[in-house]
C-alpha cells in the first residue's frame, strides 16, 4: 500500500498546530516554509482537513489555521481518509471474470478470495490508524525530540502565529 506524501504533510502540519496557544492561527504558508513543501501543494490538504473538520480556516489577515478540534481526539485514520477519500487502497475489478476462460457471471457464487484478503488487511490497517491518535505521536516526540528541534519549532511558531484581536 503506498499512500500519497499528502498525508505525511497533513499529519505534520496537524501535529504543528497542536502547539498553537488557544485560538491562534498558523498561516499555510508558514506551515509550507517549515516542512518545506510547496505552498499551493500543502494548501490543497490542509483544505481536505478543514472539509473534514480536523483543521478550522479562520479568514482574514490575523487568519490561518488551527486545530477543529483536541488532539486526543483526531485519529491517523481521520486525516487519511480526509486526503486520501474513503475508498479501499485494492479495488477489485474481477478480472477473473474477464477474458478468454471467464465464465458467466452467474457461475461465480462466492466472493473473489483475493479481494477478500485485501479487505480483510485494510480492516486491519484502519483499525491501528483509527485507534492512533495525534496526542499518541506528540507524546512519543516529546519523549525522544532532540532539543534543538523543540526550540526551532516553539521560535517559528513564536515568529508565525497569529493571534486573534
Amino acid at each position: 500500500m503506498k499512500l500519497s506524501e499528502g498525508v505525511e504533510a497533513a499529519v505534520h502540519s496537524a501535529i504543528v498546530l497542536a502547539d498553537l496557544p488557544e485560538g491562534a492561527t498558523l498561516p499555510s504558508s508558514a506551515l509550507a516554509e517549515y516542512h518545506g513543501v510547496s505552498g499551493s501543494y500543502l494548501l490543497k490538504h490542509l483544505k481536505d482537513l478543514v472539509a473534514a473538520k480536523i483543521l478550522d480556516s479562520v479568514p482574514g489577515p490575523a487568519g490561518g489555521y488551527r486545530l477543529a478540534r483536541g488532539v486526543d481526539r483526531i485519529s491517523l485514520l481521520d486525516v487519511v481518509l480526509a486526503v486520501e477519500g474513503p475508498q479501499p487502497a485494492f479495488r477489485c475489478l474481477e478480472i477473473r471474470q474477464k477474458g478468454p476462460g471467464a465464465l458467466e457471471p452467474a457461475s461465480y457464487k462466492r466472493p473473489c478470495g483475493i479481494n477478500t484478503a485485501m479487505l480483510k488487511a485494510e480492516r486491519a490497517y484502519r483499525a491501528v490508524l483509527a485507534e492512533t491518535k495525534l496526542s499518541d505521536l506528540i507524546e512519543e516526540y516529546e519523549i525522544d525530540a532532540d532539543p534543538r528541534a523543540v526550540a526551532f519549532g516553539c521560535a517559528f511558531l513564536e515568529r508565525y502565529q497569529r493571534m486573534p484581536r
